[in-house]
């Protein structure tokens, strides 16, 4: 496979993710597992990954960067930096729904044909919700990922399906909720060429649900 110099980040939740990866073997990850540190810890990994490297911005090909659902900050975070770098650098940008790379990492170490499902907290009420089936070193999507209420879950949950995520549906739950930089790299190999773009000026993460500012009574 010809060499591309992609930079992938990953911010939908509490791992900051980040990557340089030039092929499906040969890449450099750097990853950091806290809450609240995106705009602390962000911008330094990307410096300091290129540094070592022997890269700049201008070097690159390509930003990937997770698009969601997820934590609205985080996310925000994720995407302001990716346009941030894309701009100065005349990068093009391609954002990766985040289930779907979290879905080919699950789908990596699973048996073929096994379903399972992610589920992720939104709120009090509502979960993202996505389930997949496992097709050789991939997965087909088996139930769009959406805003699910939790008390409609078991409706949506067979006992052979796995589960992953961070909501505890109940005690065989996985807590893998978010997919390492170098999944999204690979999530663009297989599937996501068609959204690299350079209108990025409108590119907003995927909420699935409008925020809501709290006020106090």
């Amino acid at each position: 496979m010809k060499e591309r110099k992609i930079l992938t980040i990953e911010t939908s939740g509490e791992l900051c993710s980040i990557a340089l990866v030039y092929n499906e073997n040969k890449f450099d990850e750097r990853n950091i597992l806290m809450k609240h540190i995106h705009s602390e810890k962000l911008i330094p990994m990307i410096e300091s990954i290129l540094t070592s490297n022997n890269i700049k911005a201008k070097d690159l090909n390509l930003i990937a960067v997770s698009n969601g659902p997820g934590s609205f900050t985080g996310l925000r975070i994720g995407m302001t930096v990716a346009k941030g770098i894309a701009f100065a650098a005349n990068l093009p940008i391609i954002p990766i729904p985040t289930f779907e790379a979290l879905a080919l990492e699950i789908s990596s170490f699973l048996p073929d044909s096994q379903t399972f499902c992610i589920i992720n907290n939104a709120n009090s009420e509502e979960c993202y919700f996505s389930k997949y089936e496992t097709e050789g070193n991939t997965f087909k999507t088996l139930i769009e990922n959406s805003l699910v209420k939790k008390e409609e879950l078991k409706n949506k949950i067979d006992a052979e399906n796995l589960i992953y995520g961070n909501y505890q549906f109940n005690n065989n739950v996985k807590n893998i909720c978010s997919p390492r930089a170098t999944s999204l790299a690979k999530w663009i190999y297989l599937f996501g060429e068609d959204l690299v773009t350079l209108d990025y000026d409108y590119l907003e993460p995927n909420y699935l649900k409008k925020f809501k500012v709290k006020t106090k009574q």
